[in-house]
């Protein structure tokens, strides 16, 4: 059950950071990495298992990506602008040091 709990929150924090990211720059972006590494870093604290973290993790990157690829009818919902860069390449770094970090 934990298991499907960070699967969940990993995709709404990849959600949310997807929404949040053009909302006011800089301020939508900085929220949404922060509360991205903070929801990824309480998921390990809460249940105190780093596996759970990384699949949080990697739900997040999967999400992320897709959101920056080009779907069926050419939307995008990360632009590749310098906001939509550093939402991916910074995102992918505060994820992994939300995962790296000790429980």
């Amino acid at each position: 059950m934990r298991v499907i709990y960070s699967i969940i929150i990993g995709a709404l924090l990849a959600l949310g950071s997807i929404l949040l990211h053009l909302v006011l720059p800089p301020f939508g972006f900085l929220f949404a990495l922060i509360s991205s590494m903070v929801g990824i870093w309480a998921i390990g604290r809460t249940w105190g298992r780093r596996y759970l973290k990384v699949i949080a993790g990697g739900v997040w990157v999967i999400i992320v990506m897709r959101g920056g690829t080009p779907g069926l009818s050419n939307e995008i919902l990360i632009q590749g602008d310098a906001i939509g860069s550093a939402l991916i390449n910074i995102g992918f770094i505060a994820v992994f040091v939300a995962v790296a970090l000790a429980s």
